[in-house]
């Protein structure tokens, strides 16, 4: 019992901290009424629509069945590379970072293992997580923060795109040429592929979760009521395909909960309240970074927000907040324990590799943000 429970909270610890916070908190502002007003369940709702869409397309294949596909393609181990940069990137704009990582990291171990290529191991996997977590800044689908913040702003699809574009494509061309720089080319031949062999009941499958990824797409831009579009993919997965409903992440949605009753807690006591906001004055953009290094993006996110209105800055702050230490993003943490489980997995080079190259990038964008502003 005492084990799981530890396992748990090494699991779940932004989660738990969360918890803690949201209980102290509430000491000071004991639970009423006001509370329920503290949660965007608009936020939670496209949230959850979205996470079982991707779990019901991830259990059928359909990402890894594209990325076979385009790497198949490539005669060269840093064209097999650049497709799985590409794949990172582009992909995480939808189907966020955290399923872009779940599905290619692995994906590209396998690859480079039948190529012969287990020295890339590691600059490829930490390259990955950076095209994930800068691929995701783009859209709203992209992550957790940007879904959130992108509700509260009430900016339009348009707007959201058109602010993050200019580091968008900075952060491609970046990670393109460290692709080329870092990975000589050299033949390659990709012998094992898998085949697909889709039953009629699989297709439907594909198409009913294309169509749920529609419906969160209509929510998101605001032509549909996230509470009609939550009850239609319920509904669609609850009459064809339930056990999909064990695989989203739960804890991230009690997570958001908690944060969302801290901070609504500490607006309401002053001292605390005039602080904060007094902090995110001196630099929304910054101060959000730096918080991100140490309790993640997300949180940090939902953090500022509830003390400043510039939502624009703290947008681009805790998207390049992803950047820096292993934490900074939790996404991050999926490539770390996915590159773990490699036989002969050294832990303590990878870390610093991500470190190195999370901090140039981070340097990079920071500059890139004081010389061109909002």
């Amino acid at each position: 019992m005492i084990n799981a429970v530890k396992r748990f909270i090494n699991n779940e610890i932004v989660l738990c901290v969360a918890f803690v916070l949201a209980v102290i908190s509430s000491f000071f502002v004991p639970p009423d009424k006001s509370y329920l007003g503290y949660i965007d369940f608009r936020t939670l709702s496209i949230l959850l629509a979205l996470m079982i869409t991707m779990a019901g397309l991830q259990r059928l294949s359909v990402f890894r069945q594209i990325g076979e596909l385009l790497v198949s393609k490539m005669s060269s181990i840093r064209g097999v590379v650049l497709v799985l940069l590409g794949l990172c990137f582009f992909s995480s704009m939808f189907i966020t970072n955290d399923v872009a990582l779940l599905t290619f990291v692995p994906f590209s171990i396998v690859t480079l293992s039948i190529s012969g290529r287990k020295d890339l191991f590691i600059r490829v996997i930490v390259l990955e997580t950076i095209a994930a977590n800068l691929g995701s800044m783009l859209t709203p689908l992209g992550n957790p923060q940007n879904l959130y913040l992108y509700s509260l702003a009430g900016m339009s699809l348009g707007e959201f795109i058109k602010l993050m574009l200019p580091y968008s494509l900075l952060s491609l061309v970046m990670i393109l040429l460290c692709g080329i720089f870092f990975v000589k080319k050299a033949p390659v031949t990709l012998s094992e592929k898998n085949v697909y062999e889709r039953s009629k009941k699989d297709k439907l499958m594909i198409a009913m979760y294309l169509f749920t990824f529609l419906v969160s797409i209509l929510v998101v831009a605001h032509m549909l009521d996230y509470r009609i579009g939550l009850i239609i993919v319920l509904v669609l997965v609850l009459a064809f395909d339930r056990r999909v409903l064990r695989t989203p992440d739960y804890c991230l949605l009690l997570t958001f909960i908690f944060l969302f009753i801290f901070i609504g807690n500490i607006k309401r006591i002053p001292a605390l309240s005039d602080s904060i906001g007094q902090l995110l004055s001196v630099n929304e953009v910054i101060v959000s970074i730096i918080l991100s290094q140490f309790i993640s993006n997300v949180p940090a996110a939902i953090l500022c927000s509830g003390f400043t209105k510039n939502i624009s800055n703290l947008i681009i702050g805790t998207n390049l907040g992803g950047l820096g230490t292993l934490i900074a993003s939790m996404a991050s943490l999926i490539s770390f324990k996915q590159y773990g489980y490699i036989d002969g997995a050294d832990k303590k080079k990878y870390i610093g590799v991500f470190t190195v190259m999370n901090l140039v990038f981070l340097g990079i964008m920071l500059v890139f943000y004081i010389v061109f502003p909002l």
